[in-house]
């Protein structure tokens, strides 16, 4: 089975440095590992942008007579 190079580094780092298992934990915890209730409202929905005005003036090129 292939195993990249990358993969075989961070076994062997982790290996050697269990350590930073917890602190991953902690990285996690910190951003992603939230209850409902501890995370950001959902913003509103609001209306699409309005477009600038110049949807008509765009000509599609004429075709050869």
């Amino acid at each position: 089975m292939y195993e990249s190079e990358l993969t075989k580094f961070m076994r062997e780092f982790m290996k050697q440095h269990p350590e930073e298992i917890e602190s991953q934990r902690k990285g996690r915890a910190t951003w992603w590992d939230k209850r409902p209730d501890e995370r950001s409202p959902v913003p509103p929905m609001g209306h699409s942008p309005k477009a600038g005005g110049n949807e008509g003036t765009f000509k599609a090129p004429e075709e050869n007579k």
